[in-house]
């Protein structure tokens, strides 16, 4: 029987693996945790690194490659090809952010987040005196959406940021062009930047269309600035390298304000390795996109075999489900009670803002194995 090289990692395999996906929890626990995957690297990143290695290259970083990598791949995908020179390095998306708000506000400035959302958004606004302005998903038949009536009301209100997550972890969705533009325009409008982390955009998956923000509209381009990377799609996250993108005169001036020496704390590994990517790994990123939609599908089947009180929505792009489990009764944080009871760790719900209680996020960027016993482990919880 034919075997998908994704699911040819067995569980022994992973476990010798030294990121922390795999070293938080002991050995007796299922991690389906942290935002990485648990598929090979692709052949064409190996032979980077490798001659990385061989010619003894392990300095310090510079963009080299990676601002015109990215930038042909994006041009060839999306149809937007932001000028290398617009391009910053940077070691991750967290830490743009904090760069970015430090020059982009002022302690005690609002910033909208669109909670539930990735945890290091609010974590990153308060570390840094500005205050989190959340302006909840909308939730309707169809799943979760931006709410711009909430985002108009944040910008009137004062906000001087707001970090939108595009492709939105953890829902998965997909934002509209029309709701980017919406967005744009009333950025343009109110005076605020729009920082756009687009860093799960090239695992979009059928039947969705991701539009890179600042290529909606002169105004998103003005108030527009992207943050993207090739680490989550290839799996390089402990690599450290991240891009930072302005296509703007104001974005761009803003850009000229970051640290000189921002590039130095990045990864030449990630440099060297995320060009590699979007230059030769596009035939690794095809099959990605085929096994991550074959296990949203499957997900869907488990769930409704096993665990049919369980809702899920599957995601539009990358490989994260985020799960409601209130209709089980378990409303404070089911992510506790899966560990102690099924020994499977899942991202807690309440990480994610307010908006997360009942629920938790589930790792399914895993082989057909795994996501299977992924979804026993959660069963044997409700005994």
């Amino acid at each position: 029987m034919f075997q998908h090289p994704f699911d040819a990692l067995g569980l022994d395999q992973l476990r010798e693996r030294e990121s922390a996906k795999w070293r938080v929890y002991p050995p007796d626990v299922l991690p389906a945790w942290l935002a990485e995957t648990d598929f090979p690297l692709a052949e064409p990143i190996q032979r980077a690194l490798q001659a990385a290695i061989a010619r003894h290259d392990a300095g310090y970083a510079t963009r080299g490659q990676l601002g015109q990598a990215f930038a042909e791949w994006s041009g060839a995908h999306w149809g937007w090809a932001p000028d290398p020179d617009d391009t910053r390095l940077v070691v991750d998306v967290v830490t743009a952010l904090a760069e970015l708000l430090r020059i982009c506000s002022a302690p005690g400035d609002r910033v909208v987040i669109d909670p539930p959302v990735y945890p290091p958004f609010a974590g990153v606004i308060e570390q840094h005196g500005r205050v989190v302005a959340p302006v909840p998903l909308a939730r309707g038949d169809a799943g979760f959406a931006i709410d711009l009536a909430g985002v108009e009301r944040a910008y009137r209100a004062g906000a001087r940021a707001h970090i939108l997550c595009s492709p939105h972890n953890p829902t998965g969705i997909v934002h509209s062009r029309d709701t980017l533009g919406t967005i744009a325009e009333l950025a343009q409008r109110h005076g605020v930047w729009v920082i756009s982390d687009e860093v799960h955009a090239p695992m979009t998956l059928p039947g969705a269309e991701h539009v890179p923000f600042p290529s909606v509209s002169p105004a998103a381009a003005a108030r527009g600035i992207v943050l993207t990377s090739a680490s989550k799609t290839w799996n390089l996250a402990g690599l450290k390298a991240a891009l930072v993108i302005a296509c703007g005169a104001e974005a761009r001036a803003l850009l000229g304000q970051l640290p000189l020496d921002l590039p130095y704390h990045a990864g030449l590994f990630g440099v060297i390795a995320g060009a590699a990517a979007f230059r030769e790994g596009e035939a690794y990123r095809s099959e990605l996109l085929r096994v991550l939609d074959r296990n949203r599908q499957r997900l869907g089947e488990l769930l409704s075999e096993r665990l049919p009180g369980v809702s899920y929505v599957p995601p539009q792009a990358g490989y994260l489900a985020w799960l409601d489990f209130r209709a089980l009764g378990w409303q404070e944080e089911p992510a506790r009670r899966l560990l102690e009871r099924g020994k499977i760790a899942l991202s807690p719900g309440l990480s994610f803002g307010a908006q997360g209680q009942g629920w938790a996020r589930l790792n399914m960027g895993t082989s057909a194995e795994l996501l299977r016993e992924a979804v026993e482990r959660m069963h044997s919880a409700l005994t």
